[in-house]
């Protein structure tokens, strides 16, 4: 590899006359080129940033090929995150060598291949590459690996970059490996490829030698000027949540691109986050008489997609509707206007309810610069951005990497088959989550891939070599024994791409639909149904025993479909609790839409769902009718049978129950429950509805408000016995009383008071001070004895006021420290003032209360000196 590497220079890139040469000459990565190969001549490694349009993707592999500039032929591997960009790369490529696909340069993407003996550069996507590493740790044969668009941090882009660093160090130390992006995190990217491996000659790790991070070559940029128009929409627009786009953005972006149709010449090229939002922007656009209008996305068909890059024909003006995979690696030739709606979708997994699904987000500045230099890859153009310019700086820097939110089941599965289970040996710029990492490889211990230590079983690596996800590749192995390979493998074809939403949410509907389709979908569910037959009968996965095979014809669509659906999604299987509502066993409510025929049925096993922000219950996108049966056949690791003793509808509920994860099958009652299992049950009905629960009479609640009054006020020895502090110490006050419980009547019988007083501060001998600190009753100058509340913020002590003649002073509690609140009363008892100090009373405030109260009660003693005055309970006449 080492040999003339260096010496292909600038100048040796073109020869005089050939127009596709040319073209390449033109491309500024050129001047990249000698300091790139000079940086793998020294380290083996680097980190290539060359902006959008200068032809990182196709001049750099031709050049370490040795298919330009006269080097030694070499083979060069090429990675995209993208089928469509795998392919337009390699289409590109083979024209500018005068050929088609297939010979120099050939491509291999899931299900397609064109590429032979002659290939020298293939370009491949991230997840076939992952496949042949699996297969060939060392990639025999292989020279140069290209990670392109590694800025995208897709999953499958950074598990690869881990492998490699891995074969560089322990196999291959004279494989080369160039991380390519049009914005990244170049510092990241050459500390891990740096750190990550060793060096090609010397054998030392090079994270502990000299020399360091790997090499940074950056490109110049195209020259052509992009031109920022900021274009927020004048009315509010709701922000994106889980996978719903305010239609007041839609409509804006529709209107924004006929705006730039009118200001600007060129075709648009306008970005959206999803097929459903192009969709409908599309139909807001229709009518355009000045512009043909295209879609491209990951779904659409390869004619299409191949219309748009290669261009217009000269006639009318275009608008190209895309999503993100025409952010990188693609050039839309005659675009010069980009609009962009600024989101974007990526993958989020709900371990709690077992739902994965893509969300919209804000788009990243990275993306954002991206997006905005499709418009000066041929000329000068402009971006119109949908968002207002306050907001950009507070955007995100870069897209957040997949590993951080999604589904790790598969990249656990590729780590284990790797000899890592834990990945804590793999170079990886952020480190799986732990929760994520731990419900993957529970989820790979229930189906068979892995075993008790996170190793990877034979079965595990047929998984991975499918190219499925595992789930989908357990239904594919386990059910291609019950109903086939064939049968097995167009149903899993229709789940590993989710059909069209006009395909319908019942998973045999849409099956059929597929088999008799002319559309786009349909062509490429045979192409990927044949792939998963052939890998399937190749391996010999697909040979069913005598009785299997002969129940092969009495199983229609419908129940093939709900076993496969069920083998694949297990925690997913719902049983009916309502009209249209479903219990699915991992515990999510499940919803059918409106108009769903698949309603009456008692089991369903769900394909797709999602669950609103909003929502407590997941949408059904796509299920198939299946019975119990099958579901617990297929979610046999969910089953479980035991004594269950909870607090349910207002009291203890024993029972013995089997259930399928959270589906309650079958429950009879349980006679003699566990007494451990009733307290705990007894505790969490406390919890719950309080303590209220208990028999609390007027005396035992007086209680507890005297002890908390001198909890507040003296604290130490007096006990908290607020609810929350008392159900934390149950044991110390009522653990007598719980342990002869056995359901809600017997906690109404227990007397609070009595258990209240075991908290008392018996053992320091304060308890014996309660009365004289916190008083039950206080004797008044009348002789009589009043009741203190300690149900206020203070205690009170409420009393006629002639009872409380000649007192000049309110008495102290809780040790001389807090004085009684007096309300003094009216001789019909209603209040007539309130003090805490009686002395000013009686001086300042008395006489407005004689004046006011003595007409209406002359029967009882206003003196005017009531500080001399003799206290009674009596009228003037019984005195």
């Amino acid at each position: 590899m080492r040999a003339g590497l260096s010496g292909i220079g600038a100048e040796a890139l073109t020869t005089p006359g050939d127009p596709r040469a040319e073209a390449l000459d033109r491309l500024p990565v050129r001047e990249a080129v000698p300091a790139l190969l000079r940086a793998l001549e020294d380290r083996g490694v680097a980190v290539l940033c060359a902006p959008p349009g200068t032809g990182k993707t196709t001049l750099v592999p031709l050049v370490l090929a040795g298919l330009v500039g006269g080097g030694p032929v070499r083979r060069v591997l090429v990675a995209e995150p993208r089928r469509i960009a795998a392919r337009a790369a390699a289409r590109r490529m083979a024209w500018l060598l005068g050929e088609r696909p297939g010979g120099k340069v050939g491509f291999t993407v899931r299900g397609e291949r064109q590429a032979g003996r002659g290939t020298v550069v293939e370009v491949v996507t991230t997840g076939v590459l992952l496949q042949r590493l699996q297969r060939d740790q060392e990639l025999t044969g292989v020279d140069v690996v290209v990670l392109d668009e590694c800025h995208e941090r897709h999953l499958d882009a950074d598990t690869a970059a881990a492998f490699l660093l891995d074969v560089r160090a322990a196999l291959r130390p004279d494989l080369r490996l160039i991380a390519a992006s049009a914005t990244t995190d170049a510092e990241g990217w050459a500390r891990l490829l740096g750190d990550g491996g060793e060096s090609g000659e010397s054998g030392t790790d090079v994270g502990d030698g000299p020399e360091g991070p790997a090499p940074v070559v950056s490109a110049p940029g195209v020259s052509h000027p992009v031109e920022v128009v900021w274009a927020p929409s004048e009315r509010p627009v709701r922000p994106p949540h889980g996978m719903r786009v305010d239609p007041a953005l839609l409509d804006h972006v529709a209107a924004v691109v006929r705006r730039a149709l009118r200001e600007r010449e060129g075709d648009v090229l306008c970005f959206l986050p999803g097929v459903g939002e192009i969709s409908r922007v599309a139909g807001k656009l229709g009518g355009l008489a000045e512009a043909e209008v295209l879609q491209v996305h990951g779904r659409a068909p390869a004619a299409v997609q191949e219309a748009v890059l290669a261009g217009s024909d000269g006639g009318r003006r275009r608008v190209v509707l895309a999503t993100s995979v025409a952010e990188s690696s693609l050039t839309v030739p005659g675009v010069r206007i980009v609009v962009d709606c600024g989101l974007a979708r990526e993958p989020r997994m709900d371990h709690a309810r077992g739902l994965s699904a893509l969300t919209t987000v804000r788009a990243s500045r990275a993306a954002a610069r991206q997006r905005a230099g499709r418009a000066g890859r041929e000329a000068p153009g402009v971006v119109y951005r949908c968002w207002p310019e306050a907001e950009d700086a507070r955007l995100p820097r870069f897209p957040s990497p997949e590993i951080a939110g999604a589904d790790l089941t598969a990249f656990a599965l590729q780590t284990a088959c790797w000899g890592d289970p834990d990945a804590s040996g793999l170079a990886l710029l952020d480190p799986p989550p732990t929760g994520a990492m731990t419900a993957a490889r529970e989820t790979l211990t229930a189906i068979g891939a892995v075993d008790a230590a996170g190793r990877a079983t034979e079965r595990g690596t047929r998984m991975a070599r499918l190219g499925l996800h595992p789930r989908l590749a357990r239904a594919l192995i386990d059910g291609a024994k019950e109903v086939g390979a064939r049968r097995a493998a167009e149903v899993v074809a229709l789940l590993s791409e989710e059909p069209p939403r006009e395909y319908g949410d019942d998973l045999a509907a849409a099956w059929r639909t597929a088999r008799h389709g002319g559309d786009p979908y349909a062509a490429r569910w045979r192409q990927e149904a044949r792939r998963l037959e052939q890998a399937l009968t190749g391996a010999g996965d697909a040979r069913p025993d005598g009785a299997r095979g002969a129940q092969r014809a009495a199983r229609g669509d419908d129940a093939v479909a709900g076993m496969l659906a069920a083998l694949a999604f297990p925690e997913r299987v719902a049983r009916r609790r309502g009209e249209r509502v479903y219990l699915m066993a991992a515990g999510t409510g499940a919803e059918l839409g409106d108009g769903s025929r698949l309603g009456g049925s008692p089991w369903l096993a769900v394909a797709v769902a999602d669950r609103p922000v909003t929502s407590a219950s997941a949408r059904v996108r796509l299920a198939a009718v299946t019975d119990e049966d099958t579901a617990r056949a297929a979610a046999a690791a969910l089953a479980s049978e035991g004594a269950e003793v909870r607090w349910a509808d207002g009291d203890v509920v024993a029972r013995r129950v089997a259930r399928l994860g959270a589906i309650e099958l079958v429950s009879r009652p349980l006679a003699k429950p566990d007494p451990e299992l009733v307290r705990r049950a007894l505790l969490e009905g406390l919890r719950r509805e309080g303590t209220g629960l208990l028999r609390w009479s007027a005396q035992a609640t007086a209680v507890r408000q005297r002890m908390a009054f001198l909890h507040q006020e003296l604290g130490g020895a007096w006990p908290d016995v607020s609810d929350a502090a008392l159900l934390d110490r149950t044991d110390d006050w009522l653990g007598t009383e719980l342990a002869r419980a056995r359901g809600r009547a017997d906690l109404g019988r227990v007397d609070a008071g009595q258990a209240l007083a075991r908290l008392m501060p018996w053992a320091t001998g304060e308890a014996a001070r309660f009365e004289e600190l916190a008083p039950e009753r206080i004797e008044v100058p009348s002789g009589s004895r009043v009741r203190v509340d300690y149900g206020a913020d203070r205690p009170v002590l409420a009393v006629k006021l002639q009872e409380l003649f000649g007192w000049q002073e309110a008495p102290r509690i809780a040790g001389g420290r807090v004085p009684l609140l007096v309300h003094l009363l009216s001789p019909a008892g209603r209040p007539a003032a309130v003090t805490a100090d009686l002395a000013s009373f009686w001086k300042d405030g008395y006489r407005s209360v004689r004046a006011e109260l003595r007409g209406r009660y002359p029967k009882h003693p206003w003196p005017e000196d009531p500080a001399t005055a003799e206290p009674t309970r009596r009228t003037n006449s019984r005195r």
